[in-house]
């Protein structure tokens, strides 16, 4: 939550607004500083205002609020480019959300690397009702994550885990993997 900051000049003194007999009053030029003081970050940042709707410009509390906007939440921890480019590039990946290449790009902005993806289905497309379905028969959609870092107690599965099931369409089923990197097959 933005607040006042200490010594920030206002852009538009109030006590240039009132009539000349007011200038020479100490009480009313207190008084106005003193609401000088508390609006001047209003003013500043309604001046500055498509500056802080870009995320590539926006204060970094500014970028932690919009990114609750586009459903980005902020993330402890991650460079501030980072989580730039995150807000920044939320609206495409929600458009991908659900698809192996959206699952795929979530992975490499939380965990900075390339993730192994497994699929069980696919997708088709049949003007005939009840056509079957891709993949093998009988067998429920399910997708396998495995991840690579050079230290997996530090990076999380759980982290993984919750990152996976936030990206996943609700009906497939899905296995996660957090492997060190020399554990390479």
């Amino acid at each position: 939550m933005r607040g006042t900051v200490a010594g920030l000049p206002t852009p538009h003194p109030l006590i240039y607004q009132l009539p000349a007999v007011y200038l020479g009053e100490d009480f009313i030029q207190r008084f106005l500083g003193a609401l000088d003081d508390v609006l001047a970050p209003v003013l500043l940042t309604m001046d500055n205002l498509p500056a802080h709707l870009d995320p590539r410009t926006a204060p970094e509390d500014f970028l932690a609020w919009m990114g609750e906007w586009v459903a980005t939440g902020p993330v402890a921890g991650q460079p501030a480019g980072q989580r730039r480019a995150a807000v920044l590039g939320a609206v495409e990946r929600h458009r991908r959300r659900g698809t192996r290449g959206g699952l795929a790009e979530a992975v490499r902005l939380e965990f900075g690397t390339e993730a192994e993806i497994e699929e069980s289905g696919g997708a088709s497309w049949s003007e005939t009702a009840h056509s079957p379905l891709p993949g093998p028969a009988g067998t429920r959609p399910r997708v396998t994550v495995r991840v690579r870092v050079a230290d997996p107690d530090a990076a999380g599965a759980e982290r993984l885990r919750r990152l996976v099931a936030g990206e996943m369409p609700a009906h497939v089923g899905y296995d996660t993997e957090l492997l060190a990197l020399e554990d390479a097959s």
